[in-house]
């Protein structure tokens, strides 16, 4: 895409990739407080592609796409960090919920349902999955500084693993006692879990889209990740 000028058209590449920034600030609203607008992620997502498009360069070894879509996540987070839009309260109830699935898991050696951490939390199983609800987007900094490197092939697990540069020994062990722990954790979630877990973050499906699959509100695919995510959180605490 050139000007007549021969020079790189800039407005039509930025036209070619905003369906990308929408389509990243779709799948990243649904793991934020209901307070955050779309139109504030797309916004600093086009601010992430220009950048993107300011500094790519061929030689270095990935597709364009693959590039722009680590800038406008990146762009996207440091929104969400810089508006400080998780509160205090709101850490302390996932660590809370956290905290109970660890007991409940220590105690019956397995994964306990939703009506025993409801218990555990001295709440109603309606009011639990209303906190579960609430909940959305206090996942969301633990799951993309674990990886979210958005390349389109890599598997569920490879988007979950550090890309900090840090080749040492050391890292590269660590990494690999991360895998291992997060592969561990997934294989345990209920099965309900894993499928939510799977279509969301390996195949991009949206809530409304998982919903259909399921048969279930979206409301429900919300809580439902929400769990999964404070049980995988409640299992890597030791890693």
């Amino acid at each position: 895409m050139y000007t007549p000028k021969g020079t790189l058209d800039r407005d039509a590449q930025l036209r070619q990739y905003a369906p990308l920034v929408h389509r990243l600030a779709h799948l990243m609203i649904a793991r934020v407080p209901a307070s955050v607008e779309i139109d504030d992620l797309i916004q600093v997502g086009m601010i992430g592609l220009t950048e993107a498009l300011a500094r790519y360069e061929p030689s270095m070894g990935v597709q364009f796409e693959t590039f722009a879509t680590q800038r406008i996540r990146g762009a996207m987070l440091d929104e969400l960090r810089d508006a400080d839009w998780m509160s205090r309260g709101s850490r302390k109830l996932q660590k809370d919920i956290e905290s109970a699935i660890h007991r409940l898991e220590q105690r019956l050696q397995r994964a306990p349902c939703e009506s025993e951490i409801a218990q555990e939390l001295g709440m109603s199983l309606a009011e639990y999955q209303e906190t579960l609800s609430r909940m959305r987007g206090t996942q969301l900094v633990y799951l993309e500084d674990l990886g979210g490197r958005g390349d389109d092939e890599e598997g569920f697990l490879d988007r979950f693993l550090p890309d900090d540069g840090d080749n040492s020994p050391e890292a590269i062990l660590a990494d690999q006692r991360m895998r291992a722990a997060l592969v561990e954790a997934i294989g345990k979630l209920p099965e309900r879990e894993q499928h939510v877990m799977s279509m969301y973050y390996e195949h991009d499906m949206n809530l409304k889209e998982i919903a259909a699959v399921l048969g279930v509100t979206e409301s429900r695919v919300s809580q439902l990740h929400s769990q999964a995510v404070a049980r995988l959180r409640a299992r890597l605490r030791e890693h």
